[in-house]
C-alpha cells in the first residue's frame, strides 16, 4: 500500500543532501494489423531532409487519417496508412520540434506538402511548425508528427513507447494506447518521497510508480539503457519543470540520452520506471539482475544509505523481481 510522505522542511532537505555522499558501495559502472477508416492518396515516406523511400503524393497533398491499429487502438496515420508519432521532448505550446539530425533519420518528420487533408480529424486541430531546416512539419494539437523508420508497412506501430518518449498520436495529438495512459499529457514530471511496503523509503513519479537506478549507468554522464532496454525500463524524461516533494532540489539534474531527449537524474543517477510494475506500490524491479534497484530520496540505491538501511527490511515484497534474471527485451538479452 503506497503511502505518500509530506514534503520535508528546508532543514530536512539539507540533511538529505548530506547523506548523498554517504551512499555506500560502488555506485558507478563501467506485427500488428490495421483497420483504417479509409486510406486515401499515395506516396509520402519522408526522411530528415525531405522525401525518400515511398514516392511523394501524386496530388501534392498530405493526408491525416484516423485508423485502428492492433494493440494500440485509434491512431493517426498518413495517406499510406503509416502510423504517426509524437515526441515527448517536443512542445505543443508553442509548437516546436526537437528532433533533428540523426533523430530525424530514425523518426522522419511528416512534412506539409500542399494542403493537408483530414479524415476523422478536426481540421481546427491541424497546424504546421517550421523546422530548423526551414521545412514545415504538420502538427495536431500543437504536437509535431513523425513516422518511424522501422515501421515497414501499414499497421506497424513498432515505435510505440520507444525510450519512454515516443508514442503513436491520436486524433487530438495526444498519446494513443494503454502504454501511454500512465503518462502526463502535459509533460509535467513530479518526483515524491514515499515508502514501499516491505522495502522502505523510495522515490515515486507523478503516477505513484516506483523509480529505479541502473548500476551500469555512469553517474551524471550517460545512460547505458537504450533501445529494447528502455522499453522494459522507460526513462523518466524531463519536459519542462520537475516538481519535487520531500526531495532536496540540489539532488536534481539531467543527462542527455542517445536520442537527444533529457532524462531526470537524482543524486547523479538517471531514473527509470519498470514496465512490469502495474500499479502504485509495486517494486518488481528491485534487485533484477543485481543491477536494478529502487532509488531512495537521498539519491542512493535502496539500502545503501546507512541512515535508513537499519530501518528498512532488506527483502523484496511478494512478487518482486529481486534476485531474478529478467529476460525482458529482445532475444533473451538481460538488463
Amino acid at each position: 500500500m503506497l503511502r505518500t510522505r509530506i514534503a520535508v522542511s528546508v532543514a530536512a532537505a539539507a540533511a538529505g543532501l548530506a547523506v548523498l555522499t554517504a551512499c555506500s558501495g560502488a555506485e558507478t559502472a563501467s506485427q500488428p494489423v490495421v483497420a483504417p477508416a479509409a486510406a486515401g492518396g499515395t506516396g509520402g515516406g519522408q526522411a530528415a531532409n525531405g522525401q525518400v523511400g515511398n514516392a511523394a503524393p501524386a496530388s501534392n497533398e498530405s493526408k491525416l487519417v484516423v485508423a485502428d491499429v492492433a494493440d494500440v487502438g485509434q491512431v493517426l496515420t498518413d495517406q499510406n496508412g503509416m502510423t504517426l508519432y509524437r515526441f515527448d521532448k517536443d512542445t505543443a505550446k508553442p509548437p516546436k520540434s526537437n528532433c533533428d539530425g540523426d533523430c530525424a533519420k530514425a523518426w522522419p518528420p511528416m512534412l506539409a506538402t500542399g494542403d493537408v487533408q483530414v479524415q476523422g480529424v478536426d481540421k481546427n486541430m491541424v497546424g504546421k511548425v517550421t523546422r530548423s531546416d526551414g521545412t514545415e512539419q504538420i502538427t495536431v494539437g500543437g504536437w509535431a508528427l513523425y513516422r518511424y523508420a522501422k515501421d515497414t508497412k501499414p499497421g506497424d506501430a513498432t515505435g510505440q513507447g520507444v525510450s519512454g518518449a515516443w508514442y503513436a498520436a491520436n486524433a487530438k495529438g495526444g498519446k494513443a494506447g494503454q502504454a501511454a495512459a500512465t503518462g502526463s499529457e502535459a509533460g509535467g514530471v513530479k518526483l515524491s518521497a514515499s515508502k514501499i511496503d516491505g522495502l522502505g523509503d523510495a522515490i515515486v513519479d507523478q503516477n505513484g510508480m516506483t523509480l529505479y537506478l541502473f548500476q551500469k549507468d555512469t553517474k551524471k554522464k550517460a545512460s547505458a539503457c537504450n533501445g529494447d532496454c528502455a522499453k522494459t525500463w522507460p526513462p523518466v524524461l524531463s519536459n519542462g519543470k520537475v516538481e519535487l516533494q520531500g526531495i532536496d532540489s540540489k539532488l536534481l539534474g539531467s543527462i542527455k540520452r542517445q536520442d537527444g531527449s533529457e532524462q531526470v537524474t537524482v543524486g547523479g543517477w538517471p531514473v527509470y520506471t519498470f514496465s512490469k510494475d502495474t500499479k502504485p506500490g509495486d517494486a518488481n524491479g528491485q534487485g533484477v539482475n543485481g543491477t536494478w534497484f529502487v532509488i531512495e530520496p537521498a539519491g542512493c540505491k535502496l539500502g545503501s544509505n546507512p541512515n535508513t538501511a537499519a530501518s528498512q527490511q532488506q527483502q523484496a515484497p511478494a512478487g518482486s523481481g529481486a534476485g531474478t534474471n529478467d529476460t525482458s527485451g529482445s532475444g533473451g538479452t538481460t538488463y
